[in-house]
Parts: C-alpha cells; structure tokens; sequence
C-alpha cells in the first residue's frame, strides 16, 4: 500500500494514525517505512532516505547489524525470549558496563528510557527520604507525568526579564504533579545557587541530561557541572545523569567520561541495544541497595524487565563498541559530515554553529554555539525548519526541529559523502529562497 493509503487506514485505528504521537507528521508527510538496513531507510513508496534520525538516537551500529541480530537469533533458538526468572545473562551485561562506566556498581533493568528514569527517581527518594527533585531546563527525561513539565520557550521572548512559564506537555497530566518539581537553567550560576539556598535539605536528585538531547545538544559546562556536584554532596542530594542518549554514544563511558564528573545514580537506554528495547539505571551500591522486598524499602520491577532479547542485544552491541572501533568510526564520519556542513553554510553566508559530540551533533543557524536552553531562541529555527524538509525531500531524514540531533551509526561510514553534500547544498539554496518570499 502507499503512503496516503495507509495514513487513511491507519486512522481508523489509532489515534492520529500513528502507534506514539511524536511519529505523526501531518496526514501528507508522516512517513511509513518499509525496511531499514545500515544507515538507511524506505518507506513504503519505495523511497529511500540516508537517516541521520536513526529512531531517536538507539542505532548505534546501523539498521539489521548482522552481529547484533544474530547473537539475538541465537538466544531465541537456544533458549527463549522470557522466563520471570533471574539468569546468568543478568550479571553478565552489567558486567560489561561497569567495566565502561566506573560510578555504576549495582544496577537494575527496564525496557525504556522512560522506566528507567521513574525507577531512578523513586530510588533517590528512597535513599534521601525527600521527595522534591530538580530538573534542568530544555531535558527530556521521558513520558511520566512528574516529569512533563516544560519551560514553554516558544511563547517566550529574547530579552524577557521574567522566566518562561511551565507548562506540561499536553492534557490529563495532574496540576499536583507539578508540587515536588523545580525547574531551573543549564549553566545559570545565580539559579543554582539559589535552588540550593532555597531547598537544598529537601531535595532528593537533581536530574538532567549534561549534553541535552531534546535542545540540539546544547551542553553543560564543566565548571557549572562541577559546581553542581559539590552543591549535590554539601546538601545531601543526589546527582542523577540522565545518559538515554548520550550513554554508549557519545564515548564508551557516556557524557560521564567526557566531562570526568560521575552521578550518583545514571539512566541508560537507546544506543546500548542498537534498536533493541533494553534500558537500565545503576549507581552507587549503597544508593542502589535501598531496592528490595523488605518492609520499607524502594520497590522496582516489571514483567519484561530483563527480557533475554534485549539483554542478549545489549551485551552484543556492549560487546562491540568495547572491543571494536566501531565508536570511534561513529564519531569520525560525524567530523566528517560536520565539516561538510560547515562548507556548505559558509559558501552561503550563512552563520552557523554546532553544539554536543560529533556522534551527537546540534545544528544551530546562530553566530554562537547556545549555552542554553533560552539561546536556542536567538537561533533561525524557521529556516532549519525549511532546510530539514528541503533535505527529507531529497533522501536525508532528519527531524526537522533543530532541538533535535543528528545521529550517526557506524555504518554511516559507507555513505556517498559527495552525494551527502550536493543534498544539502541544493537544500539550503531552497530554503533560502523560501525564507525570502
């Protein structure tokens, strides 16, 4: 069937016409794929893409990696998919990833991003006994009601002297949600400060992404990160990273190795099973063991919570990013289309900057690379908007929201850079042009 076809069955269905709301592109650009292998895609009308979307972020190696899958097939074939048992599996993938991220000395499982920060943030009140939580500003940390609430920064304007109001995400999220959460601004001095001051011996975590993936990974500064871990330790809080996307992707340790400031406790999930559902959240030994049966204690759990499936993907894909250099050819072909981008942008006059890791890239249309969430704001998102869907149009899938990254995988490495180059400058002189009229 093509596209429009199944737009107009998949209505009568679901809602939308899509299985999650942030797949749903309008009824004449949501896209339906028919196959995935490598570093592409084609939808159903046969049309192929080179995605730098790569699912948000979870491909790490590329699409239908045949070590990934076999080591999968092998565990279905050989012993099966679920038990409700614990198995020898278990201790052996959390091996692998002490072995990558030294704060991490007991963990749990989950099978999203989402699970794994509600499993985190329930285990640092466990263990402080409070219950507010800091986030910072421009993260995501899942769809969980306590924590979809946002700066409403498109209502907002440059030079404001008021802060931008929260709001949730969308209906039905309880106004009471909201009582235990601040929000403040990623490298404010003044507004961590001042949260300590005001909270300091009530708050149990303070969570946020270092590198944010949901703000064109506009990223923390190691002063202010630093900062942020002795506020943590002076007042009693937790330090809890959220590593969804940046875990297993941005270095083998994750943003942690990069900055060399640890959590107490971090969430991982997407590039750690390379599109398989697996996540975890880990820590310090004395934090984690807070989880348990005994009366009291902080109760986690879940019927596929470590699913043989998604963990035998996650050791496979743990398994090559330590033992290959499949990472570091992630990281080169993102320099390389960086570079590529950066001379198309320049040819054309056009200022521009990148934020986060190569293997992670934020693109903004500004002279200045963001330092917050509220810089995002001075950038020209209308015309990264037109740009995006200029480039979707001739075979790059992307997401056309500049908060949005581009991933690279390793097989990215075996993409037609030239090709890659001549889209993007045809696609910007195109939007360009709509931009002017």
């Amino acid at each position: 069937m093509k596209q429009s076809e199944l737009m107009q069955e998949a209505h009568l269905h679901m809602p939308q016409g899509v299985a999650e709301n942030y797949r749903y592109w309008g009824d004449d650009k949501t896209v339906f794929i028919q196959h995935a292998k490598g570093c592409e895609l084609t939808d159903s009308d046969g049309k192929t893409y080179v995605d730098f979307r790569l699912g948000y972020g979870p491909i790490i190696l590329g699409y239908q990696d045949t070590r990934v899958d076999a080591a999968v097939i092998r565990q279905i074939h050989d012993s099966g998919t679920l038990t409700g048992f614990a198995t020898a599996l278990d201790t052996e993938v959390v091996k692998q990833i002490k072995a990558l991220c030294p704060q991490i000395e007991k963990m749990r499982f989950a099978n999203s991003g989402t699970e794994a920060v509600m499993g985190a943030v329930r285990t640092a009140r466990g263990f402080t006994k409070r219950e507010r939580i800091v986030m910072v500003e421009g993260g995501f940390h899942g769809l969980y009601d306590e924590l979809m609430w946002k700066s409403d920064i498109e209502n907002w304007q440059l030079g404001e002297t008021r802060a931008p109001s929260v709001i949730p995400f969308g209906a039905g999220i309880p106004a009471k949600s909201r009582d235990l959460v601040d929000i403040i601004g990623l490298n404010d001095d003044e507004a961590l400060e001042h949260i300590f001051r005001l909270r300091g011996e009530e708050l149990a975590c303070v969570l946020l992404e270092p590198i944010i993936g949901n703000a064109g990974s506009i990223s923390a500064t190691p002063q202010w990160l630093q900062r942020l871990r002795d506020l943590c330790d002076a007042n009693g809080t937790l330090l809890l990273i959220d590593e969804v996307k940046s875990g297993f992707r941005v270095d083998k340790g994750g943003a942690q190795a990069l900055y060399g400031i640890h959590a107490d406790l971090t969430t991982y999930a997407k590039a750690m099973g390379n599109g398989y559902p697996v996540a975890a959240f880990g820590g310090r030994a004395e934090v984690m063991d807070v989880i348990g049966s005994q009366r009291g204690a902080v109760v986690h759990g879940g019927t596929y919570t470590a699913n043989l499936i998604g963990l035998r993907a996650a050791q496979a894909t743990l398994d090559i990013l330590t033992h290959t250099n499949a990472l570091q050819t992630v990281h080169q072909v993102g320099q390389r289309v960086k570079a590529l981008l950066s001379n198309v942008f320049s040819r054309a006059g056009l200022a521009h900057a990148f934020a986060g890791p190569p293997s992670m890239l934020g693109i903004h249309f500004t002279p200045e690379v963001p330092q917050t969430y509220r810089d995002w704001r001075k950038t020209d998102s209308h015309l990264y908007n037109l740009f995006a869907w200029e480039l979707i149009a001739r075979g790059v899938m992307l997401e056309p929201d500049s908060r949005e990254p581009w991933f690279f995988c390793e097989a990215h490495s075996q993409m037609d850079l030239a090709w890659l180059e001549d889209m993007a400058t045809l696609a910007l002189h195109a939007a360009l042009d709509k931009s002017l009229k």
